[in-house]
């Protein structure tokens, strides 16, 4: 399946998520402090914006130093990811990354840097599943009845994604690829927008995190109709996951956690991994990550860096079955 055919639309749409419009892409450190930063690969409103504003300032108060976000959007994560990796290892310089940090390597033919190699695994904070949402006048409740009706009409219907290269991007075209259906790809910039495309109808479907999806479960303009994970989500018990309604062997999940740049050194990223990990034990911290759809789980830095050369591995066989690539 090609992932050049693709369609743009002309006007910007506005940020689903509540609170997030208009707020600046970077928060003001203080003069004489020390400044981390998290570099966000995405416009605001998408999921890794959002959790990395959830801890940031807990995460400087840890520290004693100031933590901004910032946000360094463009070609599928990558523009940012890339500018985390050319940054000064003792910068203090993060990505707040997640499944589509490792799919990119396998996702782009020619990639400016190594997603293993030229990162640092710093500290993970966890996991979350994503659910397929369609709009309400497709004739679907399950993901067979989606897949009947998209064979049924080939090139007819559209999905929304945060962009080029994202999970919401590979969820959905490993689905396809699965399902042997073709269902045109609209690329936009934050999962929020996506989202607003299939509530407006311009666009049928799209595979969101938890996070976004979570606040429309109860809207009659959408549905949710299968869970991208292999058990039922706590978040949405009374939605089937897609493997046990139409589509075996289908799993896509997403790993969240912050990476410096290869050659962090250790001091520094014991200090952020012992920090985040307090963080996964405060209940405030806890409830954010509980209503983002994260299931929270401190690890290691060295547990984290198995978990990420596992999950390279898989995200290859993800992007292989897909059949999706870029150029």
């Amino acid at each position: 399946m090609s992932i050049v055919r693709r369609r743009f639309l002309g006007t910007p749409l506005a940020v689903a998520a509540a609170g997030l419009a208009g707020r600046a892409f970077a928060q003001a450190a203080s003069p004489g402090v020390r400044t981390e930063r998290i570099v966000v690969p995405f416009a605001a409103g998408g999921v890794q914006d959002i959790l990395a504003r959830s801890v940031s300032n807990e995460l400087g108060t840890a520290l004693g130093q100031t933590v901004i976000v910032e946000n360094r959007a463009g070609a599928g994560g990558t523009v940012g990811t890339g500018y985390v990796a050319r940054s000064a290892p003792d910068s203090g310089t993060m990505v707040m990354a997640a499944a589509s940090h490792n799919i990119a390597g396998s996702l782009y033919t020619k990639l400016a840097y190594d997603p293993q190699k030229d990162f640092a695994p710093i500290a993970h904070i966890g996991t979350a599943d994503y659910v397929l949402m369609v709009h309400a006048d497709v004739p679907a409740r399950t993901a067979a009845e989606f897949i009947r009706h998209a064979k049924a009409n080939p090139g007819k219907m559209n999905y929304a994604t945060s962009g080029v290269g994202s999970a919401t991007h590979l969820a959905m075209a490993y689905f396809n690829g699965l399902a042997g259906i073709d269902v045109v790809h609209i690329p936009l910039k934050a999962t929020g927008e996506a989202i607003n495309e299939v509530i407006s109808g311009r666009a049928q479907a799209v595979i969101a995190a938890s996070i976004g999806a979570l606040a429309f479960a109860n809207d009659n303009r959408v549905r949710l109709i299968g869970v991208t994970s292999t058990r039922r989500s706590k978040y949405l018990p009374s939605v089937p996951p897609i493997a046990d309604s139409g589509l075996p062997g289908y799993r896509f999940d997403s790993w969240f956690g912050l990476l410096g740049p290869a050659g962090t050194p250790p001091a520094q990223i014991a200090r952020v991994n012992a920090a985040v990990a307090s963080l996964l034990e405060n209940p405030v911290i806890l409830e954010r990550l509980d209503k983002q759809g994260i299931r929270p789980q401190a690890m290691s830095a060295a547990d984290f860096g198995k978990l990420l050369a596992a999950d390279y591995v898989r995200m290859a066989e993800v992007v292989k079955a897909s059949g999706a690539k870029i150029d």
